[in-house]
């Protein structure tokens, strides 16, 4: 099988020779082998891992994304963020801890941003609608 993982800026994997591919998406954990049927999923925050036709195990963490199988041999995995490495005690402790620090940390930025909008929106109304302010005043 062929697997190819994308990121938005690159081709992290383009490898042929695939055996066998594990992966997470929100059902749990699964597993893609040769002549798999045509597959659609999005995964969870993980680690895909894979066996190469040699023996040799490859890995490689994933902050989310969409894997596809097409045709029984070519699986893509298209994600924002991709780090590959040989050892996996590594990548799951530290590469999906900064993984889940910085989907934290977004939220976080989402949250303050969608409160200054709101701040916005009521100053804007308050000066369009000036009874509509002494009204709310608790709102503010």
């Amino acid at each position: 099988m062929k697997l190819r993982i994308t990121t938005p800026l690159a081709i992290v994997i383009d490898e042929e020779g695939v055996v066998l591919l594990r992966a997470e998406d929100a059902s749990g954990s699964f597993g893609i082998q040769s002549h798999h049927a045509d597959f659609l999923t999005s995964l969870a925050l993980s680690v895909v891992s894979w066996k190469s036709s040699d023996g040799s195990k490859h890995y490689c963490a994933v902050r989310r994304g969409v894997l596809s199988v097409t045709g029984g041999c070519n699986i893509a995995v298209a994600t924002r963020e991709a780090v590959t490495g040989d050892d996996l005690a590594v990548l799951d402790e530290r590469i999906l801890a900064q993984f889940r620090s910085d989907i934290e940390a977004e939220r976080a930025e989402r949250i303050d941003s969608t409160r200054l909008q709101l701040t916005a929106i009521r100053q804007i109304v308050g000066h369009l609608r000036p009874d509509w302010r002494s009204n709310n005043a608790g709102l503010a």
